[in-house]
């Protein structure tokens, strides 16, 4: 939490992304919780668009 809001991520995602684009990539994907809003504002503004919906199965232990 120390390191939240100074702009690490999203450098780290861009420069992600940029390498991803040189190597010829034609997507990337990832996955999020929808319980967490700011992941998913974090994503948004970094270009990422919802595109599925996920389903589990949880088995007791």
């Amino acid at each position: 939490k120390a390191v939240r809001s100074q702009g690490i991520g999203r450098e780290m995602f861009l420069w992600a992304i940029e390498r991803a684009r040189q190597r010829g990539c034609h997507l990337i994907q990832l996955t999020t919780d929808k319980a967490r809003p700011d992941a998913l504002r974090f994503y948004e503004k970094l270009g990422f668009v919802a595109s599925h919906e996920g389903m589990k199965l949880h088995f007791d232990s």
